[in-house]
């Protein structure tokens, strides 16, 4: 059995780990601006992903999961050393848990966060690899055949806990798998509206082309006369 310190150690180191904004810090520093001014207002890859810097989507998703699977493997190597394997496993859910939540309502940001995929699946490799490569598998089929990132991550969710009860993940991270699973459908509403509705942006679509320069004629030279 944890004890209520370690506990509240484990949750709070978690949060505050899943809480670092690696979206916005990467584009302020990438010279990008603030991610939250642009397309969907989110702090995670996909929506830095529209500034147009894929280095800087590549850092965030990096980022993203890997605070996830920071917390969940640094809280099962401290436990499992003092209480055992079973406690670790408990430990490690509790760590992800807490860094997912960190991430969708960081204390930081006002608490309005990412929608949290990326830590979703840095978490799950982390505490059962299995899962992870089964649900990372799902996103990779869904974007292929669908090109729809928010529907790749929905199914992938979706049936992460059914691939956790399939390998014996324990239970632990199957109450893991379903906690996330919901926050991420709560996170996703207005795409599954758009994907009701038929709306939802393609991968690699819905990019603006820039606005042409009102001193440039049609061909990019100078203006005709009168025009």
């Amino acid at each position: 059995m944890l004890t209520v310190p370690i506990i509240a150690a484990v949750l709070i180191g978690g949060y505050l780990l899943g809480s670092i904004p690696f979206g916005v810090i990467a584009t302020r520093l990438g010279g990008a601006g603030d991610v939250r001014a642009i397309g969907s207002g989110s702090i995670g890859a996909t929506n830095v992903l529209r500034t147009g810097r894929r280095d800087l989507a590549a850092i965030t998703l990096i980022g993203d999961g890997g605070k996830g699977a920071v917390a969940v493997l640094v809280a099962r190597l401290v436990v499992t050393h003092g209480q055992g394997a079973d406690a670790g496993l408990v430990a490690a859910a509790l760590a992800g848990g807490a860094a997912f939540v960190g991430h969708i309502f960081p204390v930081w940001l006002r608490f309005r966060g990412g929608k949290g995929v990326a830590t979703f699946f840095g978490t799950l490799l982390a505490v059962a690899w299995p899962v992870g490569v089964l649900a990372g598998a799902t996103w990779l089929a869904m974007a292929a055949l669908f090109r729809m990132s928010s529907l790749g991550g929905l199914t992938a969710a979706a049936l992460a806990p059914l691939f956790a009860f399939a390998v014996h993940a324990g239970y632990p991270v199957i109450v893991l798998t379903v906690f996330m699973a919901v926050l991420i459908f709560i996170r996703h509403h207005e795409n599954i509206r758009r994907l009701l509705r038929g709306e939802e942006p393609k991968i690699g679509a819905g990019r603006k082309p820039p606005e042409p320069d009102p001193t440039l004629g049609h061909n990019g030279g100078p203006p005709m006369a009168g025009a």
